[in-house]
Parts: C-alpha cells; sequence; structure tokens
C-alpha cells in the first residue's frame, strides 16, 4: 500500500507540472487529485479486508451437561453382596481377625489414622468373644448366652449383665445399654443381607483386586442414605476381606476401613473359649453407658437394630 501511495504521489507531481501551463487550469488538477485518492482509499479497503478473510473464525465452544447418575442396584453387585452374605449366615461357628483404622482429625484439621484390632471367636446362636488389641486401651468382651462381660484388662475392671438369648439380641442390649459397638457387627448377625439390603439406593460393581488379603476378590460399591462403602469379597471363598466406609453426615469425609483375615468357619471352638478367669477375678463395675446424657447431635438406634458408627 505505502508502495502504491508513493507512486501515485510521484504521478500527481508530474501531472500539477504538465497542467500548470496547461488551459485545463486548476478544475482539472482538483479533478486528478480526487481520482488519485479514491483509488488509494479504495486499494486500502480491500488489503484490510482480506487480511481480515485470512484470521480463521473462532468456533463456538458448547458447554455439555454430564449425563444424571442412575441410582439403580445392578444385579451382579446384589448378587456379589448376597454370596458373601449367604455365606456368612450359613456358618454355624467363625473365627476371624478384624484390623480398624479409623482417622480422627489433628489439631492442624489433616486427619490421623488410628487402628485396634480385634480377634474374633463367634457361635451361633449365642456365643461370642471379642478380644481387642493394638492402639488405644484393651478390652475384652464375652457371651455366653446368659451374660455378658466387658472387661478392661489394663485397669483390671470388669461389668457383667444378664444378657438376651441370641447374639443379635446381646449386641443390640450391648450398644444401648453401655454404647458397646463391633464394626464388623453386619457381618456376625443373623441375616447380613437383610440388614445391608434395608434402606440400599445404589449398588454397582467396580472391578477385580489381585492385591487385597492376598487373593482375587470382587470390588462393589453400595451406598444408603447414611453411608457409603467399598468392599472386597473373595471371588472363590466369598468371604469379605476389606471394607472401607465414608458415612454421610461426616463433613470432614473420615474413613473407616475394616480388614479381615484369618476366616475359619464351621470349626470346634472350645466350650471355655467364651469366659475368662481374670475378668471374673476383676473389680466389678457398673455395665452403663460411658456418657449417660446423650452427646449432642448423636441420634439413639432406629427400628430396633444397631446404628453404623464410628
Amino acid at each position: 500500500m505505502k508502495a502504491a501511495m508513493k507512486l501515485s504521489q510521484l504521478g500527481l507531481a508530474s501531472m500539477v507540472t504538465m497542467v500548470k501551463n496547461s488551459r485545463i487550469g486548476v478544475t482539472l488538477l482538483l479533478v486528478i487529485i480526487l481520482s488519485v485518492f479514491l483509488a488509494a482509499t479504495a486499494d486500502a479497503k480491500q488489503t484490510k479486508q482480506t487480511s481480515k478473510s485470512t484470521i480463521p473464525a473462532k468456533k463456538k465452544v458448547t458447554k455439555e451437561t454430564a449425563p444424571p447418575i442412575q441410582l439403580t442396584l445392578e444385579p451382579k453387585a446384589m448378587e456379589i453382596l448376597k454370596a458373601a452374605c449367604d455365606k456368612l449366615a450359613a456358618a454355624k461357628s467363625m473365627i476371624f481377625t478384624a484390623v480398624v483404622t479409623y482417622e480422627n482429625p489433628s489439631r492442624l484439621g489433616t486427619p490421623l489414622a488410628y487402628t485396634t484390632k480385634s480377634d474374633v471367636i463367634l457361635q451361633r446362636p449365642d456365643k461370642l468373644r471379642v478380644i481387642t488389641s493394638a492402639d488405644g486401651p484393651a478390652s475384652e468382651f464375652y457371651y455366653n448366652g446368659k451374660t455378658m462381660v466387658a472387661f478392661a484388662p489394663a485397669e483390671n475392671l470388669v461389668a457383667i449383665a444378664e444378657a438376651p438369648p441370641t447374639i443379635d439380641a446381646a449386641l443390640k442390649a450391648a450398644y444401648d445399654s453401655a454404647a458397646t459397638y463391633f464394626p464388623f457387627t453386619d457381618l456376625i448377625v443373623a441375616d447380613p443381607y437383610k440388614d445391608l439390603a434395608e434402606g440400599l439406593i445404589v449398588a454397582f460393581y467396580i472391578g477385580q483386586s489381585n492385591v487385597v488379603g492376598g487373593i482375587t476378590t470382587d470390588m462393589v460399591a453400595y451406598a444408603n442414605k447414611d453411608v457409603f462403602v467399598q468392599i472386597w469379597i473373595g471371588v472363590e471363598d466369598k468371604l469379605p476381606r476389606m471394607i472401607r466406609a465414608v458415612y454421610r453426615q461426616d463433613r470432614a469425609r473420615l474413613r473407616n476401613e475394616l480388614e479381615l483375615s484369618n476366616w475359619k468357619l464351621d470349626v470346634d471352638v472350645a466350650p471355655d473359649a467364651f469366659a475368662s478367669v481374670s475378668a471374673a477375678n476383676a473389680k466389678p463395675m457398673t455395665f452403663a453407658h460411658p456418657n449417660p446424657k446423650p452427646t449432642a447431635g448423636i441420634k439413639p438406634p432406629t427400628k430396633g437394630k444397631t446404628t453404623k458408627s464410628k
């Protein structure tokens, strides 16, 4: 464009010289100047339009909305859960180890992990022993169909109370009277599937793992209005190997993990396994709730069943 303007200026100068002495006069000079100006303007406009056309047009970006989550009970997930529950319900006796890892906020806000280990022996319909050690104070629990005993070996204190004739009823009585609760309660009741399926709103199959428990397991996730759970269940033996839970009312989304091992089903159990000589000789105390007044925000169990809690 600059070159065109320069040539136009040179031509204009020559024309001016030519017409200076001409009779055409000033009028022709003005016409020529106007023609050169219009030509330069048209050339500039065309150049601008050409440069604009070389810039690619911006594509309109449309925001795609994610499809809504389908809250369904997948048949495969439910089949795996039911097979595990049926296996546990059919066992007349069982022995297993439960390692519980739960999180609590530190002073910095970041959660800290604490661990307990419980060795469990159960004989249906009316015998249970739970010996808990590892992090925190050790404790022992014995139930023989007539009485339930809570023993603190370090303090040498024992609480004894009359108990109902079944494991399910004894677990509820222990919770109601003394806030005694075991994270694996849902696995040792008479009908685990009934407790699990009640109120279930979603269940889906995740895949398989070859790490947890040292065996191949199926991974399933399920949830009700209170808790979201992921469980690892043995493909061959149908026994749960690990459970992770996050509770809906917990704003910190702290994780609770239950690792299960050393499974033995339908084995003979010694009759004296559900009593303790040390507990019988310990100093007695009342079998009662550690906090007589309910803590604000904590609701008691409803519908006569044990509430899942940390």
